[in-house]
């Protein structure tokens, strides 16, 4: 039996979400291609990535067209890379999470491209071991944007404070490590950071510390692992991008509810 309610919206909110996430993948996977090399995203039209021949429509369709092609492509029978299900898949999946977590709220278009933002920015710095200022830039008057919407549209204009400090805030602490460090730190990670502290910021202090410290975490877990099972060393370098946009993601989850456990648990609160 169908759900009544608000249930049903939520329901078809989710859908619509993970459809509309498959077809943004499709469009990560040429950005994640071209734009560490310069290219336009907008022209020319996709073509095998061995023969050259523009692929069509048909073929284009996100996650089905692989499948049904077998992983092989049409032009020339050459393997397709898992990687582009993988793109489409991963950012239908992220955009029904969002839509299921906040429902029909005006947080969600600002939590969508900061989900696609954030695929397309890990896998060019897995990749390249960069963070391209042309999507990391105009990151932040479209996140400004989209936050300042959802302030105003949902009454709560003091979340832009919270945006304004958490931006500066963590733009000037990764630039401070960058600056004590900067053989571990980048300088398009402070650039990233400033657009990750919008978001945390909006949110809350409790979200913006948990998301800050979850990257080092994160990083630092991967990194014992890198050393004991595939023989990377200390001076391996390991990109540090994609950590960060997976705290941010934690922090702006579970950053409230595990802070209030942590003082619950040493009596704080």
């Amino acid at each position: 039996m169908i759900a009544s309610g608000p249930l049903l919206p939520v329901a078809v909110l989710v859908v619509v979400a993970a459809g509309f996430g498959l077809i943004i993948g499709s469009f990560l996977n040429v950005v994640i291609i071209r734009v560490p090399e310069g290219r336009s995203v907008v022209t020319p039209r996709s073509a095998c990535p061995t023969c050259g021949k523009p692929i069509s429509g048909f073929d284009n369709i996100p996650v089905v067209s692989w499948v049904l092609l077998r992983g092989r492509s049409r032009c020339c029978d050459e393997p397709i890379s898992l990687r582009y299900p993988v793109v489409e898949a991963l950012t239908g999946v992220a955009f029904a999470a969002v839509a299921g977590w906040k429902g029909w709220s005006w947080e969600v278009p600002a939590l969508l491209y900061f989900a696609a933002a954030g695929i397309a920015l890990a896998v060019i710095d897995y990749d390249v071991h960069r963070l391209p200022d042309a999507i990391v830039f105009p990151s932040y008057p479209i996140a400004a944007a989209l936050l300042v919407l959802a302030a105003l549209a949902e009454g709560e204009p003091k979340h832009l404070i919270g945006a304004a400090v958490g931006g500066i805030g963590m733009w000037v602490f990764y630039f401070l490590l960058m600056f004590i460090y900067p053989s571990g730190m980048g300088f398009g990670d402070v650039k990233l950071g400033g657009v990750l502290g919008l978001y945390l910021g909006w949110y809350g202090w409790e979200e913006a510390v948990v998301g800050g410290f979850a990257a080092f975490i994160l990083g630092a877990v991967v990194g014992v692992v890198a050393i004991a099972l595939f023989g990377a060393t200390r001076k391996s370098m390991i990109p540090f991008g994609p950590f960060m946009l997976a705290g941010a993601w934690i922090g702006l989850i579970w950053g409230s509810s595990l802070v209030n456990r942590y003082l619950e648990l040493t009596g704080l609160r």
